[in-house]
């Protein structure tokens, strides 16, 4: 299976690894079917796992190939990477500020406005997925690289779509309409998954400040959104003990197997 994988176009890779990161945001709506609440040290622990990995993922598989491709296209590494990780985080940061630019205090706008804000996010998630995949083309990121990178983000995609889902359901909304309103928020990541995978391949110069940028994404999204929310558990310290253990798993998959 591994093998076969292996052997398929980056962009068909690039395609079913967003679409098992999409799968995961299905998992999280589909559980307005079965609970009312989802246990709450459960969720935090997977966030706390994901951010660990997302960490890891931005360093050992974004960055550091990121400055070696730098030097081997004769472009400055210091120049190029801090450029493009900004201006991944600044993107991240005009989309929380779009989505909340509206926000008004009703429990139908609210739900809207966290369906939105988590969709538009989603879009350079899936582009973070993209971007690795087609970097395995050049040697850069490896398979297994790129893949942790994927169930990183899939990971934290499962209590996004349940914290969809499971409001609208909240607020009187069916089963069925709050899952679909839940799940449809990832459907976007597959499209710009593609999208990015296409735009590294078939333009080699911008690989570094790509991965850069994806970089500067993911860090954003743990800072901003997955540390804090984990953090508010009672339990903080461990759930900052799974940080480092989803850390250390997605470092010793990258460096030791990869």
């Amino acid at each position: 299976m591994i093998e076969f994988f292996s052997n398929l176009n980056p962009i068909l890779q690039a395609f079913l690894a967003t679409m098992m990161t999409y799968a995961f945001t299905m998992a999280g709506s589909s559980l307005v079917f079965f609970f009312k609440k989802v246990n709450r040290n459960v969720m935090d622990a997977l966030l706390g796992i994901a951010g660990g990995v997302m960490i890891a993922a931005s360093f050992f598989s974004l960055i550091a190939p990121a400055i070696e491709k730098c030097e081997k296209l004769n472009q400055i590494p210091w120049l190029v990477v801090s450029l493009g990780f900004l201006l991944g985080g600044v993107l991240l940061f005009i989309t929380d500020k779009l989505s909340e630019k509206y926000f008004e205090d009703s429990c139908k706008k609210r739900n809207f406005m966290l369906m939105l804000s988590i969709t538009m996010h989603n879009i350079p998630e899936g582009m973070v997925v993209g971007l690795a995949f087609g970097s395995i083309a050049y040697g850069n990121v490896t398979l297994m690289s790129a893949f942790m990178l994927a169930l990183g983000i899939g990971i934290q995609n499962f209590p996004e779509g349940s914290s969809i889902s499971l409001p609208l359901r909240r607020s009187g909304m069916s089963r069925k309409k709050a899952f679909f309103l839940g799940q449809i928020s990832g459907i976007v990541e597959p499209i710009a998954g593609v999208l990015g995978a296409i735009l590294v391949l078939r333009v080699e110069w911008i690989l570094p400040v790509s991965l850069a940028f994806a970089a500067g994404a993911m860090i954003y999204v743990v800072v901003e959104e997955i540390i804090p929310e984990s953090q508010t558990n009672k339990r903080k310290d461990l759930m900052a003990f799974f940080t480092l253990i989803g850390f250390v798993i997605m470092m010793v998959l990258d460096v030791g197997l990869g």
